[in-house]
């Protein structure tokens, strides 16, 4: 009897524990909104405009780390990527001015791209069979929801400690720490067709931005980068200003959540931990059914979600539910993007071509952070900036529906 390939591979291990790492330190930057602010007297607009380039110099690092890893190894690529994020935190630490603070997040941005998604997904993806590529993916992300669940409580907690510029230094430490498993991470190389084998990464990038599916992909990802962005980067601050008071006798106050801005930084954990089960949930998903109305399904859900929630009064109770709505749907568009990438394109250079892909997903990012401080700052709240969240889902929803999920042909020179 033949023996199945392990799902759980050293791999897959190694690739979990950077993400969960990488997310956790970023998953926190929306707690140090108000403090940082706080501390200077800046406008909100600042801060919000730092995350926002920070998420733009991700999605611009991605294809550029996903290319490197395929060019000169996945390790070499990861270790540059620690130590810019790495620097980027330290630099950040010493910012005084919003002009500092919003160029040394350039170099953060660029540290999770090289040691998130991008090129931890395309190793992860190269070293699991085709039975257990869906599966590895999923938790792969998944690990990304549980340095969310961690990283906006932890950072509350270290604010509690020490004033915020040695929690960056903290988190710098915590990503240089990484790369001690590093050693473990050997990816096998790609399977590929002798016609994938021969294909030039210019040719498979002319090919995939001739495809029209590419483009309905690239497209469709950008609503996904602005509610996931805006949230993590607004989200405990709207619930601190926003939500109603917490009363003693209920079971949050019970729990020791007694303030709503600590309701805010626990409902950052809330949204990763629902998406532990819904990305895992997306990935089985993924193995068994067309992956694009999967995603269609997840904006439509996404979209109606985030439309209740901000009609309805904005209580503790409404927040959580939220959270935990949102937060089964978080992520869980990754592993079926990523996965639908892979199967349309090959393996050998996903990499780069989901680097791509996500740099949408971080345009996104970018106009939904920004654009949130900056509404913020014209009219005291974030309401329109929710409701533009509500129609990009509608129409990432749309997008995805003409997608052809089937292999593009590759042609092999004679």
């Amino acid at each position: 009897m033949e023996k199945q390939p392990s799902l759980f591979t050293p791999v897959l291990l190694v690739g979990c524990f950077i993400i969960l790492v990488s997310f956790a330190i970023r998953a926190s930057f929306g707690v140090f909104q108000i403090p940082v602010a706080e501390e200077f007297g800046w406008l909100r607009t600042e801060f919000s405009l730092a995350i926002a380039i920070q998420n733009l110099a991700w999605g611009i690092g991605q294809p550029i780390f996903g290319a490197m890893a395929e060019k000169i190894g996945d390790r070499k690529a990861i270790i540059f990527g620690a130590i810019i994020y790495a620097a980027g935190l330290v630099l950040s630490s010493t910012a005084v001015t919003p002009g500092a603070i919003q160029l040394y997040e350039v170099l953060v941005g660029f540290g999770i791209a090289g040691t998130g998604f991008g090129v931890i997904l395309a190793v992860v993806g190269r070293a699991a069979s085709d039975e257990n590529r869906s599966m590895s993916l999923a938790i792969a992300t998944a690990a990304g929801s549980a340095g969310q669940v961690v990283g906006a409580p932890v950072a509350e907690w270290l604010l509690g400690l020490f004033p915020w510029q040695s929690v960056f230094i903290i988190f710098a430490a915590a990503i240089l720490g990484t790369l001690a498993a590093l050693p473990l991470m050997r990816a096998p190389t790609p399977p590929a067709s002798r016609a994938e084998l021969e294909e030039s990464l210019g040719g498979i990038l002319l090919r995939a931005l001739r495809d029209p599916s590419f483009v309905l992909i690239f497209i469709g990802f950008f609503s996904c980068g602005y509610q996931l962005a805006f949230i993590t980067a607004h989200f405990p601050a709207f619930v601190t200003e926003m939500c109603g008071p917490i009363l003693p006798g209920g079971v949050l106050h019970d729990i020791g959540i007694t303030t709503t801005s600590a309701l805010g930084a626990v409902s950052i954990g809330v949204i990763g931990l629902a998406n532990i089960g819904g990305t895992l949930a997306a990935g089985w998903a993924g193995k068994r059914w067309p992956k694009k109305y999967l995603l269609a399904g997840i904006y439509v859900a996404r979209t109606v979600a985030a439309g209740a929630f901000i009609m309805l009064p904005i209580t503790p109770a409404s927040v959580l539910i939220f959270s935990v709505v949102m937060g089964a749907l978080w992520l869980a568009t990754v592993p079926l993007t990523s996965g639908l990438v892979a199967h349309i394109y090959g393996l050998r250079y996903m990499g780069t071509l989901y680097g791509i892909v996500f740099f949408s997903h971080q345009l996104g990012g970018f106009l939904g952070v920004w654009l949130g401080g900056r509404m913020y700052d014209i009219h005291g709240d974030y309401t329109l900036v929710w409701w533009i969240g509500v129609g990009v889902g509608a129409l990432s929803a749309i997008v995805h529906l003409p997608v052809k999920e089937t292999r593009t042909p590759l042609t092999v020179p004679a």
